[in-house]
């Protein structure tokens, strides 16, 4: 699927991000979400939570209000985006596959912090990791890009979204450790990969996936379990997989989908 029709669905693929000021914001999107509890809210809700209501107890109106424009970059904040939507249908329904739901969601609409990501999960597992590290990644994707200082705060602000979600380990020294997969995370993540236009196992062999820290097996087994709890809809027949989101996708949505794949 081209890039431009990825935007239909929440994608951002410009290459500015967050994480040159935050990070993935995990702790201030459980109460953000937990404050907006109807998941159907619509985005101004969300912003007017933060802003007016301060539920995320900010000191000042200009902190509420750059709070409320990173977390909106991040995810979107709104049931019309259906790259949220889908994050909020699973949020309640699998509490622990929110860290990895959160990463998934975030690497749709941060190009550097998608681009940055296989990087440490391709290390080995007790691999000690430091923001050092992390700056030589950054720079060697966007070469000369990035200031220093600006190139410090990246790298700082992504080891911490990746211990966040829990890639790595440690206050000081971080260590590699293995992310949990859920069968939330595991819906979620086929969903994005599904919008991006893999069908069947292919599913199974996109970044998406592999960002989700396990093996296909384990993944396939988790996806049967999302199935089981009626998420998705899984069905396998020998080596022929098929996999449908009913409950992410309105039909109007379906047929964009289908009409792009033609």
């Amino acid at each position: 699927m081209s890039n431009h029709k990825l935007v239909q669905f929440g994608f951002k693929l410009n290459i500015n991000s967050t994480h040159t000021a935050r990070t993935i914001m995990l702790n201030e999107l459980s109460v953000l979400l937990e404050w907006v509890s109807d998941s159907y809210s619509v985005q101004h809700a969300y912003l007017k939570a933060i802003v007016e209501e301060n539920c995320l107890q900010k000191q000042s109106v200009s902190n509420r209000k750059i709070t409320a424009r990173h977390l909106n970059e991040l995810y979107g904040l709104d049931p019309l985006i259906v790259v949220f939507r889908a994050l909020r249908y699973l949020w309640n329904r699998d509490v622990k596959a929110r860290p990895l739901i959160a990463l998934l969601c975030a690497c749709t609409r941060d190009a550097i912090l998608h681009d940055v990501v296989m990087k440490v999960l391709d290390l080995p597992l007790n691999t000690s990791i430091t923001s050092e590290n992390t700056e030589i990644w950054i720079d060697e994707i966007y070469p000369g890009r990035f200031s220093k200082v600006t190139l410090r705060t990246l790298a700082k602000n992504i080891n911490s979204t990746w211990t966040q979600v829990g890639y790595l380990n440690g206050k000081v020294n971080k260590i590699r450790v293995k992310a949990v997969a859920t069968p939330g995370s595991i819906a979620y993540a086929l969903f994005l990969a599904y919008l991006s236009g893999a069908r069947g196992i292919e599913l199974f062999e996109t970044k998406y996936v592999k960002l989700l820290d396990c093996s296909m097996h384990d993944a396939i087994s988790l996806a049967q379990e999302a199935s089981q709890r009626g998420w998705i809809a899984f069905n396998r027949i020998g080596d022929v997989i098929d996999i449908r989101f009913p409950n992410f996708l309105n039909q109007q949505e379906v047929e964009l989908l289908f009409e792009q794949n033609r």
